[in-house]
């Protein structure tokens, strides 16, 4: 059933049964867990979650922000969001759901941040900044208290990686800590070997390999994704103009057990590799939470935008990677997320309505089936992420 007020649309699942035996018909779960979603109108974190099929705001939701807001990241621990804008990066610490008063990092340089991601023990901040007047991209290990996300000590290791080409778009850290991703546009994708004992030592980037574009007279690498179980499989890359020389993108996938934090090495796609993305520009890959499915936001210019679904199969390498579904989304999605209860996958756009899309998750299937919506022309979302399930 589905019902439409203003700008906001809600689906829920009715279970209706004709049998002459008892009744056997439950309707599937329609709550979601919290998640948190960056808004570069006003410009705010807008907090919410789905009861009974509604899209239902946190307490206190909305939060300003100051300045224009850049990205976001959750702490895997759940406890704090970190968010970049062009005047600061700040540490909201979570009680309950609810966004505490920001704590400034001052000692960072939050007017270049444009990715950021705390590390698993939810005790290092990860930022990534353009180098001014360089080309290349500036790492950042900050140490962090893992229950309010304040910075914890002064001392931080921030090394240099001369990358020709190099625009910042996103940073992510593998499940097991032991590598940092940064897709770098045309300057494709830096893999930098990390260690939480000692985050970025001063020879790390003579060991750091950057994965060159597939097709390097014009493609851009715009995200980049890791395999979520405990020993991952596979990393994945999106890039525009991926496929042959055409205008399609495509999504790059790779062996994690290639990667070396020893030695230079630029490991090699996988049997396949790049596969059609189903539009333009990838700007988000989101590998499920069960590792057997992969998602890609893709963008088409100013048309329609939507959700393509990969199947990740295999229990040891080669692993084959096979194209599903497809949902619609808005123009330009630029950020996913998995809830923490399994039931959802979001996405959400900066421009182009709808700006919100909330997707049923069939963990069998991988399939999506579209079930809220906003379309308020206030909306302008960058990023969204989900609070993790509960530890």
């Amino acid at each position: 059933m589905t019902g439409t007020s203003g700008g906001v649309t809600q689906t829920t699942d009715l279970c209706i049964e004709v049998s002459t035996t008892s009744a056997t018909c439950q309707a599937t779960s329609s709550s979601s867990g919290n998640y948190y979603i960056l808004n570069n109108t006003g410009p705010e974190i807008i907090g919410q979650s789905i009861v009974s099929g509604t899209l239902t705001g946190i307490s206190g939701s909305p939060w300003t922000v100051s300045g224009t807001p850049y990205t976001m990241a959750m702490a895997p621990n759940g406890n704090f969001l970190v968010v970049s804008t062009a005047s600061e990066v700040a540490s909201y610490q979570i009680l309950s759901g609810v966004l505490q008063t920001a704590a400034v990092q001052s000692s960072t340089t939050g007017a270049s941040v444009e990715a950021l991601q705390v590390d698993q023990t939810s005790g290092w901040l990860v930022e990534a900044s353009s180098v001014t007047g360089v080309a290349g991209v500036t790492l950042c290990a900050i140490r962090v208290n893992s229950t309010t996300g304040a910075v914890a000590t002064s001392a931080t290791s921030c090394p240099q990686f001369n990358v020709a080409n190099a625009t910042v778009h996103q940073l992510v850290i593998s499940p097991d800590n032991k590598f940092v991703f940064v897709a770098l546009g045309a300057g494709g994708t830096l893999v930098v070997p990390f260690d939480e004992s000692n985050p970025f030592p001063s020879t790390v980037a003579a060991i750091s390999p950057v994965i060159p574009l597939a097709n390097l007279n014009a493609g851009s690498a715009l995200s980049v994704a890791v395999d979520q179980s405990a020993t991952p499989r596979l990393f994945y890359i999106g890039e525009t103009s991926a496929v042959s020389n055409d205008t399609e993108g495509g999504l790059r996938a790779f062996l994690y057990a290639n990667l070396s934090q020893t030695q230079l090495t630029k490991p090699t796609d996988i049997s396949g590799s790049p596969f059609v993305s189903g539009g333009l520009a990838l700007n988000f890959i989101l590998p499920a939470a069960s590792s057997n499915y992969v998602y890609v936001a893709n963008g088409q210019g100013t048309a329609a935008g939507n959700v393509a679904e990969f199947t990740i199969s295999g229990s040891a390498a080669p692993y084959t990677i096979t194209t599903g579904s497809t949902v619609a989304a808005g123009v330009q999605p630029l950020g996913l997320a998995e809830d923490s209860t399994g039931s959802y996958i979001l996405a959400v756009g900066a421009s182009g309505s709808p700006f919100l899309d909330a997707y049923a998750f069939d963990a069998s299937t991988g399939q999506l089936t579209s079930k809220s919506t906003v379309t308020s022309t206030s909306a302008a979302y960058i990023a969204i992420v989900a609070a993790p399930p509960a530890q």
